[in-house]
């Protein structure tokens, strides 16, 4: 079956596009760089002839609270009206989890947007909630300096591998549309500060780490479950402290 990935070269959307291809499927990787536009449509309808199942990882380039709406609303009109033109049978995308329990951090309010025109688009979905991943926890470290000290909210978090983030929802795709969304996080939970410091301590990092209830999440505020499912997820395979073996400086 001819599946489209629309983010198919970033960081999950190649390890999909890999995944798929590997399964028997004809996938297309589309983006601004083979002529695939979701901004503007550039290329949209050529895309999208012929194939049954839609895959979106793309991401925004800003993370500014406007651009990031702008994004995903403007991407996701264009993206669902030109499905819907083509007759396309599934629609995943990856979205977050808790992203609809912080009105105060914009990117995931713009998730929100964008899980909000999926659902009324009238195209099949799935939607797939991943918690943070893994790869991201040094960036995270790196957003979250102050006074010399990472500080961070006490809040639980259970990040999960890109590789596995890759791995369900390449099945998702490949299964039929649950016209729904259901979570998936990494087999850890731990406070925030806690992860960021093993993390830190596995590269050799030896800032400290403090725990910090008034420290926000990219301008967002923490409690304690926000960033973690509430309820029935699927669990990837892959630890933090196997990731942490693999991922060690050299």
């Amino acid at each position: 079956m001819k599946i489209v990935v629309v983010g198919g070269s970033g960081l999950i959307g190649s390890r999909i596009v890999a995944l798929l291809r590997a399964s028997g499927h004809d996938v297309l990787a589309a983006s601004p760089s083979t002529g695939v536009n979701t901004l503007t449509g550039e290329g949209l309808s050529e895309a999208l002839a012929g194939a049954e199942v839609v895959v979106d990882v793309a991401n925004s380039p800003s993370f500014e609270p406007q651009a990031v709406l702008a994004f995903f609303e403007t991407a996701g009109r264009n993206l669902l009206a030109a499905e819907r033109a083509a007759g396309i049978s599934h629609h995943v995308a990856l979205s977050i989890v808790g992203t609809d329990r912080m009105p105060d951090n914009g990117y995931f309010q713009a998730k929100v947007a964008q899980e909000r025109l999926i659902k009324a688009s009238g195209v099949p979905y799935t939607i797939v909630r991943a918690t943070q991943f893994m790869e991201f926890l040094g960036a995270i470290a790196g957003s979250s300096v102050a006074d010399g000290a990472i500080r961070l909210p006490g809040g639980l978090f259970q990040p999960i591998a890109a590789a596995d983030v890759s791995a369900i929802v390449a099945e998702t795709a490949a299964a039929a549309p649950q016209d729904g969304t259901f979570d998936i996080a990494g087999p850890d939970r731990a406070p925030f500060d806690r992860i960021i410091a093993r993390y830190l301590e596995a590269v050799g990092d030896t800032r400290p780490v403090v725990r910090d209830p008034k420290a926000r999440y990219f301008g967002g505020t923490v409690e304690e479950t926000s960033l973690v499912p509430l309820g029935k997820a699927r669990l990837g395979r892959i630890s933090l402290d196997e990731w942490l073996r693999d991922h060690r400086p050299a």
